[in-house]
């Protein structure tokens, strides 16, 4: 080989090698955020708000993608989606992972937290962290704990009584513990996508449903039901979930602006989440639709029992 042609070999190499760099330095990675809601709920307001945080923090090193309202999966396919790695994020409800650990059907139980503040309480203890942990021999990790609120009953006629319930088809998320206590007042529970509700609700497939404030009123499950009864019996919260594999293979120092990025997210969301679920439910009974109905403490104890 001549000298020259030696000379433009090696600084070819050179230069590629520069390039491939100059490329590896510059690769973004790219975050898919998938979940069920409208943008305008707390939890449509936390995931744009971890966006806003991630790329800020990490700059062009990630880019975050968020889909609401079911645009890429529903809460029972954004699981096995995570896996695949389809998408890196999603934040089921609490009640959807009970293919994946019977752990977390403890949120399910009714009546079991007197207000949001006892919620709070248990998830930022040592036994709610560990949580996050329960889906670990399946692949996912916990990051977050994302509120919603609690849970109010609607139907087309007024529940005051738990027999009032008695015959009707309520909507429920995919929970055997949420089947159980509407089994136990003589109602008839179906399993159903959230994206599916409003419709169900409209052609009378179902009767009423159960939702927190927000959802009542982002989904508009009001225009479709003449009485929401304010029974507070249960929890709708969220749990951010990742791949393990996907999150521990990242680079520290984007794993650690990520872990920022969601315990700032994290706490932005819940912070709204109580301001979110007075204004809306003020919204929903300013709107003349639907119909309150306040429980006596006589009857919010035959709720409880």
């Amino acid at each position: 080989m001549r000298p020259v042609t030696k000379k433009i070999l090696i600084a070819s190499v050179a230069m590629m090698a520069g390039l491939g760099m100059a490329y590896h330095a510059s690769a973004q990675e790219i975050i898919k955020f998938a979940h069920v809601v409208a943008p305008n709920t707390p939890k449509g307001k936390a995931a744009d708000y971890f966006k806003k945080r991630a790329e800020e923090i990490l700059g062009d090193k990630v880019k975050v993608e968020i889909y609401p309202n079911s645009q890429l999966f529903d809460d029972d396919k954004v699981l096995p989606a995570i896996l695949r790695g389809d998408v890196q994020f999603g934040a089921p409800s609490l009640a959807k992972f009970g293919k994946w650990t019977k752990k977390l059907g403890i949120y399910d139980l009714p009546f079991l937290f007197k207000d949001m503040n006892a919620v709070s309480c248990f998830q930022d203890s040592d036994d709610g962290k560990g949580l996050f942990n329960s889906m670990s021999s399946k692949g996912l990790t916990g990051v977050g704990y994302w509120h919603n609120g609690l849970k109010q009953l609607s139907a087309n006629k007024p529940l005051r009584e738990p027999t009032d319930a008695k015959g009707l088809k309520f909507r429920i998320q995919s929970s055997d513990v949420l089947a159980a206590q509407f089994e136990a007042v003589g109602a008839v529970p179906q399993k159903m996508a959230f994206s599916e509700t409003y419709s169900a609700l409209q052609t009378g497939v179902v009767d009423g449903q159960e939702n927190t404030w927000s959802n009542i009123y982002s989904q508009k499950f009001y225009e479709v039901q003449d009485y929401i009864t304010e029974s507070n019996h249960g929890l709708l919260d969220y749990m951010v979930v990742t791949s393990t594999k996907w999150w521990e293979g990242l680079d520290p120092e984007i794993r650690d602006g990520l872990t920022q990025a969601m315990t700032e997210a994290t706490k932005y969301g819940n912070d709204l989440s109580a301001d979110l679920t007075a204004q809306q439910r003020k919204e929903v009974l300013d709107s003349g639709e639907t119909e309150l109905v306040e429980l006596s403490d006589a009857q919010f104890t035959d709720w409880q029992t």
